[in-house]
């Protein structure tokens, strides 16, 4: 599907609108795009709900933002609420994974009027932000010319691969990581704005987020892989343990992009949340 645009204070910001009934907002992490979520949405679209895929700029976006923009993780989730303002979407449930679950998260935190429910696959939360390697990013990102470095090491496909193999139980095609990586490796806007948000991630933010969600009384649902070496169960449970009415679904296997790996039952998990847990009619 084509993508359409819409204009935010922050700059034009690329989405992919794709069905009708109650509103579910994807939001992705660092370096990877929207298509993160195709196989969802290929379940999710036909089952009644309008699925909305906005390409935050988190390194793998194509349009750039203005360049006074300001950018951290905070802030993507400021401009996830503007999104929702300019669209009139009204209370959306919200879909993160990985860096865009913590997105998420602080969506639900600082705009919780803008939330009817969360959905968490696996992702970073509370002391867990970012996963070890990853944590070395956010210092490196604030190293003048590191993140045009990265750009130019990810054209290896040895980099790509280890970058990304570990994030899934079967390899994602090179073509795929290509093409996330590619606005970052050729870029300077994307960079500039990869650069800000990654530079712009503080170890309490995510922290600071979760304590906000222990008077946060929507549901809530973990939609966990326990086969992730970065984010374990554990972590979903220690989240879970803060939120009023938050629950676990694990995946047997699952890895970090679990709904890549286990599309057909992530869908379902939404699904059933959405119809039995969250109260969204679905006709």
């Amino acid at each position: 599907m084509s993508q359409e645009t819409v204009e935010l204070p922050q700059g034009t910001v690329a989405y992919r609108d794709e069905g009708e009934g109650p509103v579910l907002l994807f939001s992705h992490g660092i370096f990877v795009d929207s298509s993160l979520w195709d196989g969802l949405v290929e379940r999710l679209a036909p089952a009644g709900f309008r699925c909305v895929r906005p390409e935050t700029p988190m390194g793998a976006h194509r349009i750039p933002l203005n360049p006074d923009t300001e950018l951290s993780p905070p802030k993507v989730a400021d401009l996830l609420a503007d999104f929702i303002d300019a669209l009139d979407l009204g209370p959306v449930t919200v879909v993160g994974s990985d860096s865009g679950g913590a997105v998420a998260q602080m969506l639900a935190a600082q705009h919780p009027e803008k939330v009817a429910a969360i959905v968490l696959n696996n992702c970073d939360a509370l002391d867990v932000y970012p996963p070890f390697p990853y944590n070395a990013l956010p210092p490196l990102a604030r190293v003048p010319g590191s993140i045009a470095t990265l750009g130019l090491l990810s054209k290896l496909k040895p980099i790509r691969w280890a970058t990304y193999r570990a994030l899934t139980a079967d390899p994602i095609p090179d073509r795929q990581l290509k093409k996330w990586l590619e606005p970052t490796g050729s870029d300077p806007a994307i960079r500039r704005d990869a650069k800000k948000v990654i530079g712009g991630l503080e170890k309490n933010q995510a922290i600071e987020a979760a304590e906000k969600l222990r008077h946060f009384e929507k549901p809530v649902l973990l939609a966990w892989g326990t086969g992730d070496r970065f984010f374990k169960l554990e972590l979903a449970e220690r989240l879970a343990a803060m939120i009023p009415n938050a629950r676990i679904a694990e995946i047997e296997g699952g890895k970090t992009f679990v709904a890549l790996d286990n599309p057909d039952e992530v869908a379902d998990l939404i699904t059933d949340f959405a119809r039995n847990t969250a109260g969204i009619l679905i006709q």
